[in-house]
C-alpha cells in the first residue's frame, strides 16, 4: 500500500465521488463474465491456502501462449513483478523512455540503480525510433525497460525495430524488460509480440497481465514469460510464496478462457477510439495517434479539475516525464459514456 506518498496513477476513486472514471485504462465491458463466476466458485475455498506454485493457473496460461509452463512466472499484478525483477538482477545503470509508466523507475530506484531517459519527442507523436539504437550502443545500460505499446501514448513499435533492439541487446549483454500489457486490447497486438523469441534470446523478459484485458485491476494478477529460469528462480524469492490469491488463481484460469469477450473487446475499442479520437480533433486538442485503449491528448485549458467537479475523471499526465501541464489521458469506453464526456469537455471548453 502507499504510505504517505501522493498516488502517482489513475483509478483513484476514493477521493471524491466518481461517476465515469476514464483515468484507467481498463475493459470498457468491465470484468469477463467468466471471470466474475469463477471468483464466486473460489468462495468455498477461503480457507484454503492458495497453490504456491500456481499450478492450474500455469498451465492455462503456458498453453494459451504456446511456452513451456517453465518459462512463466506470476505476480500479484504486473507491478509486483516489474519490482521483483529490478530486486533480483539488481542492475547499476538502466535505459527508460520518457514519457512512459512510472513504476519501472520507482522499482529501480529502490534497488539504488541510476536511471536515464531516452526522450520520445512529440514531433514524432511520441513513438519509438531508430535513435534507441545508438543510445544503446553508447550507453551500454546494464537493462532497457521497453512499453509496447507504450503508456501514456498508446503507440507501438514495428516488430522490425522490436527485433533489431532486441539483437543489440543481446550483443551488449543488456537486460530488456518489454511490458506487452496492452497487447491483447492493441491493433496487431498478435504480430507484435515477442513471444516468438523467447527461446533465442534468454536475455528478454516480457510482462503481461489480466488487469486491463478482463477487467481484473481489482484481483491483482499479471505474468511474466521468460526462458531465463535462474531469472526466475530469483524473481520468485524476492517475494512470500502465496502471493497469488485464491480468488485470483481461479479468476486467472477463467479469464485465459474468454477470447470472444477479448475480440467484442477490441471491436468496441477500435469504433470507439476513432469516435473519441475525431471528436477531440474536432474541439482543437492535440491528439496522439493511439493503437490500444486509451488517447493521449493536450489542452491548453485546465480540464481535470472541472471533470472532477462533475464526476468525470480523466488521468493528468502532468508527472510523466517528457511530458507537463497539459497534457491527458483518457481511456476507450462504452459509447454512452464517451458520448458524455465529449459533451461535459465541449461545455467546459465553451465556458
Amino acid at each position: 500500500m502507499l504510505y504517505q506518498k501522493e498516488n502517482p496513477h489513475g483509478g483513484d476513486i476514493y477521493t471524491q465521488p466518481v461517476r465515469l472514471d476514464f483515468s484507467a485504462n481498463v475493459n470498457p465491458f468491465g470484468t469477463a463474465p467468466a471471470v466474475r463466476a469463477a471468483v464466486e466458485r473460489s468462495l468455498s475455498d477461503l480457507f484454503r491456502y492458495p497453490d504456491p506454485y500456481c499450478r492450474e493457473l500455469r498451465r492455462t496460461a503456458a498453453d494459451f501462449n504456446n511456452v513451456a509452463e517453465e518459462w512463466l512466472l506470476f505476480g500479484c499484478g504486473a507491478a509486483e513483478l516489474i519490482f521483483s525483477w529490478a530486486l533480483a538482477l539488481k542492475p547499476r545503470t538502466a535505459l527508460l523512455l520518457a514519457p512512459t509508466f512510472s513504476e519501472y523507475r520507482s522499482a529501480l530506484e529502490s534497488v539504488g540503480c541510476t536511471v536515464r531517459e531516452h526522450l520520445l519527442r512529440e514531433e514524432n507523436d511520441f513513438a519509438l525510433t531508430e535513435s534507441i539504437l545508438e543510445r544503446l550502443r553508447e550507453e551500454r545500460p546494464d537493462v532497457l525497460v521497453l512499453c509496447n505499446p507504450n503508456n501514456p501514448s498508446g503507440k507501438t513499435a514495428e516488430r522490425g525495430l522490436l527485433e533489431r533492439i532486441c539483437r543489440c541487446c543481446a550483443e551488449l549483454n543488456i537486460r530488456m524488460l518489454v511490458d506487452e500489457c496492452f497487447l491483447d486490447l492493441t491493433d496487431r497486438g498478435e504480430e507484435l509480440t515477442l513471444k516468438d523469441m523467447l527461446g533465442e534470446w534468454k536475455h528478454i523478459l516480457l510482462l503481461r497481465a489480466f488487469t486491463k484485458s478482463y477487467g481484473m485491476a481489482g484481483l491483482r494478477l499479471g505474468y511474466c514469460l521468460c526462458a531465463d529460469a535462474a531469472l526466475l528462480q530469483s524473481m520468485s524469492e524476492t517475494v512470500q510464496p502465496w502471493n497469488i490469491s485464491v480468488p485470483a488463481q481461479y479468476a486467472g484460469v477463467a479469464a485465459l478462457g474468454e477470447r470472444e469477450f477479448l475480440q467484442r473487446t477490441n471491436e468496441l475499442i477500435r469504433a470507439q477510439r476513432g469516435y473519441l479520437y475525431g471528436e477531440l480533433t474536432r474541439m482543437g486538442l492535440r491528439v496522439i495517434p493511439s493503437e490500444t485503449n486509451f488517447l493521449l491528448f493536450h489542452s491548453d485549458r485546465e480540464l481535470k479539475t472541472p471533470l472532477q467537479e462533475k464526476g468525470i475523471l480523466i488521468r493528468s499526465c502532468a508527472n510523466y516525464s517528457g511530458l507537463g501541464e497539459g497534457w491527458y489521458r483518457i481511456a476507450v469506453k462504452l459509447p454512452e459514456e464517451n458520448r458524455e464526456l465529449i459533451a461535459t469537455m465541449e461545455e467546459i471548453l465553451r465556458g
